[in-house]
């Protein structure tokens, strides 16, 4: 196992950069797979993530009809593509033409997962995403997860070559490797490494200490605090990780590893930030957006 390194305090990640000419194609083209009819908040909070981590088009594909209404009030810069399967009562249905529809757009990246519900739909949503063969890079997050039960394996044998970064928790890391996850330092970042290399995936394992690795590489992040163990953080985390992946289009000095670091730097900065305006116990996910400018200006 490799020694956790934390990054030396006061030397944050460097983020993304865009070119003085930059149009917003440069700054990404995010697509979200996320939201359903009862939590319809976790596309929203994932979208406007995206947006304000830099995301120069963030697009939701909505596989309820009451995301189509929901979205627009709440996050109307971001883009609708309508996902939604009427009339069709069997379980697990998507779009006929969903392989088509998607392959045929020019995502930058694809964020799955938050609030789709742990569902046959979601398994059949994953199922499609992993025939995919284009090279388009995947966040999985939340239910984008929890379907997969204890196969980390089925992603490695994806069908696209793009990168692929993981945010579990540890309860979802639990049930990909199929043991209880340690509160150790040490036993985290081995089971981030294990779940790394038998995903072939960048994993982020949330939680105090959120631990980044690709098998290779590991390391333990220093901001973030316990006020940000509340509904929706991870939402929240899945949008900025999906804008700072969409930039590696336009900043080739940019990789996903770069992606994940700084992400979940700039999200627990984002928390420590709003931490101190409203405290632990009061803080919300929609905190941490709310205090991600001031955050991406003072970091990197």
């Amino acid at each position: 196992m490799n020694d956790p390194a934390s990054p030396p305090e006061g030397t944050p990640p460097r983020l993304p950069t865009l070119a003085p000419d930059a149009h917003k194609g440069d700054a990404g083209r995010v697509l979200l797979l996320a939201g359903s009819a009862t939590m319809p908040g976790a596309a929203v909070l994932a979208a406007r993530a995206a947006q304000r981590a830099g995301a120069g088009l963030v697009a939701v594909g909505c596989l309820d009809r009451e995301l189509l209404t929901v979205i627009p009030a709440a996050a109307p810069e971001a883009v609708l593509v309508d996902l939604a399967v009427r009339e069709d009562g069997s379980e697990g249905a998507l779009p006929a033409d969903l392989r088509a529809r998607l392959s045929n757009r020019r995502d930058h990246v694809r964020v799955a997962g938050p609030g789709l519900g742990n569902t046959a739909r979601t398994r059949n949503l994953l199922e499609r995403l992993l025939d995919l063969d284009d090279a388009c890079p995947l966040v999985l997050d939340a239910d984008g997860l929890n379907v997969l039960g204890d196969r980390p394996e089925l992603l490695a044998e994806r069908a696209g070559s793009g990168p692929l970064i993981l945010t579990p928790h540890a309860g979802e890391a639990g049930r990909l490797l199929g043991r209880g996850i340690p509160r150790e330092a040490e036993g985290r970042a081995a089971a981030a490494e294990e779940l790394a290399g038998r995903s072939g995936a960048i994993v982020c394992l949330k939680g105090r200490g959120t631990v980044i690795t690709d098998g290779d590489r590991t390391l333990v992040n220093a901001s973030g605090n316990a006020g940000m163990a509340t509904a929706g953080s991870g939402d929240v985390l899945a949008g900025i990780l999906g804008a700072f992946l969409a930039t590696a289009e336009a900043d080739t000095a940019w990789t996903a590893f770069d992606a994940a670091v700084a992400g979940v730097w700039v999200h627990g900065r984002s928390g420590d930030m709003a931490a101190e305006g409203v405290g632990l116990r009061a803080l919300i996910a929609s905190d941490l957006i709310d205090h991600l400018p001031l955050a991406l200006r003072t970091t990197g």
